[in-house]
C-alpha cells in the first residue's frame, strides 16, 4: 500500500500487483524500462539533451544501459554522454533485500565535462576498489585541493536531491516501507543524514568521530600536518574530516555503517551540528 500522498501501488499492464524489483524485472523490457526511467531526474536530461526524452536505449541523446535480469531483484542503470565514454554521467545500483526493503547500493551523478582525478586507480593503473587495494596519493591530493571528497573522480551535478524523491516514490509504489544503504565514506553518511536517514549500525561510531575531532579529542590531536590529509583545521568541515578518515587517522577502519530511511518519515539526525558549510560535490 502506497504511503506518499498521490502515489499508487504499481500494477503491471496485465493487472498484476508489483511488490519488488524482481517483480519489475519479470515484465516485458519496454514496460520495466519505462518504470525504471522514472528514476532519471528530468533536469539531467535537459542539461545534456534538450530534445524530448523518449523511453528507449537513448534519452534524447544520452545513452542508457539497463541491467535488470529476469529472476533477480536488482537494477543497474548507467547513462553516458557518449557510448564509448569511460565514465558515466549517472550510475545507479539498487536491489531488493530479503526483508522487502529497497537497498540503495550506489548512486553517482557526475559532470562529464569537469576535470577527472584518477583516484580510482592505483600506481599500476589498476582499479583499486575505492582505495581498498591501493591508493593514488598524488591524484588524491589534487582531488582534495580541487574541493572533491574521497573516491570522487569528478565534481557532481547537485542532482541527488532531485533523484532521491524519485527513488522514494518507486519504493513506496512497491509497498516497501524502508530504503537502506551503506555509506562508503564519512561524508556520505553525513550527507545521507540530510535526506532523513538514521543509523541501523554506526551511530556510536559517528558520535565517537565527532567527539574525537572536537578540540582536545584524539583525532583533533592527530591533525598534525604529518600528511596533506591531516592538516590542522580539517576538523571543521565534513570534507576535511572525511579525507583524514580516508587517510587512516582512526584506530579502526571505516566499516559496518548501515543506514535506513523510512518512506515518508524522514529522521532528524545530525552527527556534526557545528560543521562549517561547504559545497557538496559527491552525491549532488
Amino acid at each position: 500500500m502506497a504511503r506518499l500522498t498521490g502515489n499508487k501501488q504499481l500494477v503491471s499492464s496485465s493487472g498484476q500487483l508489483l511488490f519488488c524489483l524482481r517483480d519489475l524485472n519479470a515484465l516485458p523490457d519496454n514496460e520495466k524500462k519505462a518504470i525504471y526511467g522514472r528514476l532519471i531526474p528530468e533536469r539531467l536530461v535537459r542539461m545534456f539533451a534538450p530534445q524530448a526524452f523518449e523511453q528507449s536505449s537513448q534519452a534524447g541523446g544520452l545513452h542508457l544501459s539497463f541491467i535488470a535480469p529476469e529472476g533477480l531483484g536488482l537494477l543497474r542503470l548507467e547513462i553516458r554522454l557518449h557510448p564509448e565514454d569511460r565514465d558515466t554521467v549517472f550510475f545507479l545500483d539498487i536491489a531488493d533485500t530479503p526483508y522487502r526493503q529497497l537497498e540503495l547500493a550506489f548512486c553517482v551523478i557526475c559532470d562529464p565535462f569537469a576535470p577527472r582525478f584518477d583516484v580510482d586507480i592505483d600506481s599500476r593503473g589498476q582499479y583499486n576498489r575505492f582505495a581498498s587495494l591501493g591508493r593514488n596519493i598524488s591524484e588524491e591530493i589534487r582531488a582534495m585541493q580541487a574541493g572533491l571528497f574521497p573516491n570522487q573522480t569528478r565534481r557532481g551535478l547537485r542532482l541527488f536531491g532531485e533523484f532521491f524523491p524519485l527513488l522514494e516514490q518507486l519504493a513506496d509504489s512497491l509497498g516497501m516501507e524502508m530504503i537502506v544503504a551503506e555509506p562508503l565514506t564519512y561524508d556520505n553518511a553525513v550527507r545521507y543524514e540530510k535526506y532523513g536517514f538514521d543509523y541501523l549500525t554506526g551511530r556510536l561510531l559517528m558520535q565517537r568521530i565527532h567527539e574525537g575531532f572536537a578540540p582536545g579529542g584524539f583525532l583533533h590531536r592527530r591533525l598534525d600536518g604529518s600528511t596533506p590529509f591531516r592538516m590542522p583545521g580539517m576538523e571543521r568541515t565534513v570534507r576535511g574530516r572525511s579525507w583524514a578518515i580516508h587517510d587512516g587517522i582512526m584506530d579502526e577502519p571505516w566499516d559496518d555503517v548501515r543506514i535506513y530511511r523510512m518512506i515518508g518519515r524522514p529522521a532528524a539526525i545530525n552527527t556534526f551540528p557545528e560543521r562549517e558549510e561547504e559545497v557538496s560535490l559527491f552525491l549532488h
